[in-house]
């Protein structure tokens, strides 16, 4: 099983282009993402989380910490951790208005080398507003591993304007033609999919 199928085959990954999806802003997608299933799948999960293991080992070998972020990355990263044996926390979207008002969770080390694990990359504004986070309280972020990312060009250049290299298990290409290979779309359907895509980076 690759990590295409994994998500595939849990509908972690769902491609539905004859009858779209409409996401929260409006937009009427072929694809939807819910990466939280791949919690309730034993053996899909397995796979997944020793494929970001073995990206954190490839490319960030000195990472000293995990960082997880809110709310979907954090189980994501405390697997991934327990797997490399590494500390781990997570960064909240913004402080608590109570108590010690964190807004990063955990133990981080002063200029600790930090991995931080996300679910999905679509624009990367959310998960980059973590980077920040994160390098204003002192830690040297090394980089971002993602479950899945669209490949939006727009991600690509903010993550590049802000000098952090990021990876992803699967990406959009790869998925939809696992998708077709597989039986999840017909051919004639990958074009929806992949022009839905381009159409954003426009």
């Amino acid at each position: 099983m690759n990590y295409s199928q994994a998500l595939l085959s849990i509908g972690a990954v769902f491609l539905r282009p004859d009858e779209p999806f409409t996401w929260a802003s409006g937009i009427k997608s072929p694809i939807y993402c819910d990466n939280r299933l791949i919690l309730s799948a034993p053996e899909e999960r397995c796979v997944v989380e020793q494929g970001l293991a073995e990206q954190v080992r490839a490319h960030f070998p000195d990472c000293e910490m995990l960082m997880g972020t809110a709310t979907a990355g954090i189980a994501h990263a405390a697997l991934v951790a327990d797997i490399l044996g590494l500390p781990m926390g997570y960064v909240r979207s913004s402080s608590k208005t109570h108590g010690r008002n964190n807004q990063i969770e955990g133990k981080m080390p002063e200029h600790a080398k930090v991995v931080v694990i996300e679910d999905l990359i679509s624009t990367g504004g959310s998960c980059l507003e973590v980077v920040n986070a994160l390098r204003e309280a002192g830690a040297e972020v090394l980089g971002v591993i993602s479950i899945f990312t669209y490949g939006l060009k727009r991600a690509t250049e903010a993550f590049s304007e802000a000098k952090v290299p990021y990876f992803s298990l699967v990406c959009l290409d790869e998925l939809v033609g696992d998708a077709v290979r597989y039986g999840y779309i017909r051919e004639d359907q990958r074009g929806m999919v992949l022009d839905f895509r381009d159409s954003l980076n426009k």
